[in-house]
């Protein structure tokens, strides 16, 4: 069975998440997205919020299962028995944060893959820091997230 692991903090979840997670759902047997929990990180949701508007978000798909998860991701890849990561990409500083990771998890755990998947041009633009900060102020984050996630936003 090939296990994909989407990891990230999904605080919130956007429209761009949603999509590199559609796209990349026909390659595996399963894609667990993973909630990282970082205590030291201050949250505009909590834990518990983020997991019931991703279970949410994705109710409609077979293959998708949502977990929460502390400590190291390769950890994480070996609890669930992940081989793959899936990552998005949106620019060039994004793939070299990401390659600069893939490249130590390869090291930490040669048998993890990770993906990279390039966002579409639509929504490079969007990040969850941006919609955080226009939920923030009071904005209408509605043209950036999934209309699933705005009754808990």
């Amino acid at each position: 069975m090939k296990i994909a692991l989407f990891p990230g903090s999904f605080d919130p979840i956007t429209i761009a998440h949603v999509n590199i997670l559609q796209r990349a759902t026909p390659l595996f047997d399963k894609i667990v997205v993973g909630i990282g929990l970082n205590s030291s990180k201050q949250n505009f949701l909590s834990a518990e919020q983020r997991l019931q508007i991703l279970q949410t978000v994705f109710k409609g798909y077979q293959n998708i299962e949502i977990q929460t998860y502390e400590g190291l991701t390769v950890d994480f890849c070996r609890k669930i028995d992940a081989k793959y990561m899936v990552r998005g990409i949106r620019s060039a500083a994004d793939f070299e944060y990401e390659r600069a990771i893939a490249q130590i998890n390869q090291t930490m755990m040669p048998e993890v893959e990770t993906i990279l998947l390039l966002s579409k041009p639509e929504y490079s633009a969007i990040s969850s820091t941006i919609v955080r900060d226009i939920l923030r102020n009071h904005g209408d984050v509605s043209p950036f997230v999934p209309k699933e996630a705005l009754a808990f936003l």
